[in-house]
């Protein structure tokens, strides 16, 4: 085990923030681990100290060999049979192309809005742009953001849409706009962007909007990566196995 992992354990191990609330005791452990890599307390290569964060988070080993499979899908970990699971290399061109995805499913979502939108749903996303153009607390920018989408898919008025979305899962572990430097800035414009066309009907600039607006913030997201480190050093198959 190297020593950022050797860190990483016992009494070192941070307790789980609020972002853990109400989630499934799967998606908190798979948040933490996030947050574990993201803060650079595991690192690639790293074995991930599944007993300690059971404990941490006071649940069984479960959950956490729940989360393990869910962030191997993603890309975070390596599950090495017989040996634990070891900390990934993160790959920037998928965590870009996660953004974009995100932006074609919500592109299609402002198209639809736009298509069946009402005048009272212009209305009421021009009052979110307005809080936004006003707001640095990343709280609430957090908060208006949701009541935006919320607004946009509750006029799409699709729930394929909405199965979509929950099938997919957010890569920056906490308040993205506390974490994420700019990203209250892109939202204020592409938000009021993606409003203007929807307020004038036209679903395909509607969705070129968001879909603009979700590609900047993958750019934020992927340049902040690449500052912590999360893109670089070896893959967990191509470290040495004295290091674990």
């Amino acid at each position: 085990m190297s020593a950022d992992a050797a860190a990483a354990t016992g009494a070192s191990l941070p307790p789980p923030g609020e972002a853990m609330v109400r989630r499934s005791s799967g998606e908190q452990a798979a948040l933490y681990i996030r947050r574990l890599i993201f803060d650079g307390r595991l690192r690639q290569g790293d074995r991930v100290p599944q007993d300690e964060i059971a404990r941490t988070l006071g649940v069984s080993r479960i959950p956490v060999r729940e989360a393990l499979l869910s962030l191997e899908r993603e890309g975070w970990v390596t599950i090495r049979p017989h040996r634990g699971a070891f900390i990934g290399s993160l790959d920037e061109a998928a965590v870009r192309d996660h953004y974009a995805l995100y932006g074609l499913v919500y592109g299609f979502a402002a198209q639809r809005a736009a298509e069946r939108r009402t005048p009272e749903t212009a209305d009421r996303l021009g009052a979110v742009c307005d809080r936004l153009d006003g707001e640095d607390d990343p709280a609430v920018v957090a908060r208006l953001n949701r009541e935006f989408d919320g607004l946009i898919m509750k006029t799409a008025s699709s729930p394929r849409l909405r199965a979509v979305l929950r099938a997919m899962v957010g890569i920056v572990p906490g308040n993205f706009f506390a974490l994420v430097p700019g990203a209250v800035e892109v939202e204020r414009a592409g938000s009021r962007t993606v409003l203007e066309a929807i307020a004038a009907g036209d679903g395909k600039a509607a969705a070129s909007a968001y879909a603009d607006m979700l590609q900047r913030q993958g750019d934020l997201v992927a340049d902040l990566f690449k500052s912590r480190g999360l893109f670089t050093g070896r893959a967990a198959d191509e470290a040495d196995p004295a290091e674990h």
